[in-house]
């Protein structure tokens, strides 16, 4: 049984263990509100992004453009967004165990020709020791998000798609739904994936009637790249959303075991005292007896 004094020990442990997930969880919880927001703020043009893309394909054939250009996958990339620390309960191992069955399934598929850009510290270590082939990695970027990480990203894996080198390109993150809900999602970012049917666009068509200047085919060629970085620039968004909710529900519970630890480690302390106590009061006893029959 442990003594008093391990107790105690263990107890201003458990308390000052507390004192830091607490602080961890206030952090995170800031730093939540201004991610949520953000998220909130971007919805709308990713929205209006697609709606365009959408009625461009009504009056021009944008099916010509490169990046829309399907062929056999023979070769393929994948974007695995992590965080760069722990502490956020499954938030990098849902990631990396999702990213790893696609990986399997995509170099089955392709004859082990898959290359890995890897966002994020956690997911950039584990397929690097794994030996993978990572041909890019960004780190240590979520403290400071910027647009441009997204543009990085984005102009790596263009260049590759053009040039043949991959035939498919995809995304692998955590999408926000609420602080204790995250789910993990595979997304294609090249080719860009088709456009609603003929019919809708006439539909959509009909309801706006845009005029485009100087002419759509030069407007397709500026949008397509934006379009792709602010895809990118949504999922980094998402993942940033995403880690905060996990880490600030994690240290919340770990904030609540450590309660329960404390009062568990209290009441063995008052027992083990109490044990203490009685067994010196009967030695007394005993040596009171012994004194009077002597």
């Amino acid at each position: 049984m442990a003594t008093l004094r391990e107790i105690r020990q263990r107890v201003s442990g458990v308390k000052s263990t507390q004192k830091i997930t607490k602080a961890m969880k206030m952090v995170a919880a800031a730093k939540l509100r201004r991610a949520q927001d953000a998220v909130i703020a971007a919805r709308p043009y990713a929205r209006k992004m697609k709606e365009l893309l959408s009625h461009l394909n009504g009056v021009a054939d944008i099916s010509a453009h490169p990046l829309f250009t399907t062929r056999p996958v023979q070769s393929a990339a994948v974007i695995i967004i992590t965080a760069d620390r722990g502490l956020c309960g499954a938030f990098n191992s849902n990631i990396i165990r999702t990213a790893s069955a696609h990986i399997q399934h995509a170099e089955a598929n392709t004859g082990g020709k898959v290359k890995l850009f890897c966002v994020g510290r956690k997911g950039a270590d584990f397929f690097q020791k794994n030996n993978y082939t990572v041909a890019g990695k960004q780190t240590g970027i979520f403290s400071a998000l910027k647009f441009s990480h997204a543009q990085t990203v984005i102009d790596q894996v263009v260049s590759g798609f053009l040039s043949g080198e991959f035939d498919r390109v995809e995304v692998i993150y955590n999408e926000f739904k609420s602080i204790i809900q995250q789910r993990t999602v595979i997304e294609q970012i090249l080719p860009i994936q088709s456009l609603p049917a003929k019919s809708e666009i006439a539909n959509l068509k009909r309801e706006i009637n845009y005029i485009y200047e100087p002419a759509s085919e030069a407007i397709i060629t500026s949008i397509v790249p934006k379009h792709l970085n602010f895809q990118l620039w949504h999922a980094l968004l998402e993942s940033n959303a995403s880690e905060q909710g996990a880490r600030m529900t994690a240290m919340d519970n770990a904030t609540t075991n450590a309660s329960d630890l404390i009062r568990s480690l209290q009441l063995s302390y008052n027992k083990a005292r109490q044990a203490s106590i009685t067994k010196e009061l009967l030695e007394i006893v005993s040596g009171a007896e012994a004194l009077r029959s002597a």
